[in-house]
């Protein structure tokens, strides 16, 4: 790869508010500021749930429906769809997916959030998700720099590599 080649810009959609959900678009974007790369988090949906003061911190890992859910461990036997059903079985695989994080000290999302902002990356959230879940701006932890339009956002993504997770 030729210096020219090199990505210079991503921004990142984030549109799940799981846990296992939210963490690749953190871990995209740190990355990115890691490596020089200019990054922008663009929250849209129940990703909004990672940048909302009283819910970022609390996120679980979706065991309904997972079909790709395993037991005892993440790489473990696959687990039946209809177990993820059970009571506890979400509070569950979010302790354990949690505690391996913790492992490998992956920050909790309200850390990782000022993290990336902090390296200079920027993070907005979308119009529409706002206004449709009727927050105002005192919802947000202090990072989220604007609420922004799809429009707004593409427009300040201009040569950006675009990254939806």
């Amino acid at each position: 790869m030729t210096e020219n080649e090199k990505i210079r810009k991503v921004s990142v959609i984030v549109s799940k508010g799981t846990l296992d959900g939210v963490y690749p678009g953190l871990i995209m974007a740190n990355g990115a500021r890691m490596e020089g790369i200019e990054a922008s988090l663009f929250f849209t949906f129940f990703g909004l749930h990672a940048v909302v003061k009283k819910k970022m911190d609390k996120l679980k890992v979706a065991t309904v429906g997972n079909p790709a859910m395993c037991v005892p461990t993440p790489m473990g036997m696959s687990m039946p769809t209809w177990m993820g059903a059970l009571p506890g079985m979400s509070a569950f695989a979010t302790s354990m997916m949690k505690k391996e994080m913790e492992k490998l000290d992956i920050p909790p999302v309200s850390e990782f959030v000022e993290m990336i902002h902090d390296a200079g990356g920027s993070l907005y959230a979308c119009k529409a998700t706002v206004d449709m879940f009727k927050l105002k701006m005192q919802d947000f932890c202090p990072q989220v720099d604007k609420v922004l339009t799809v429009g707004e956002f593409y427009e300040l993504s201009a040569g950006a590599e675009i990254i939806f997770t």
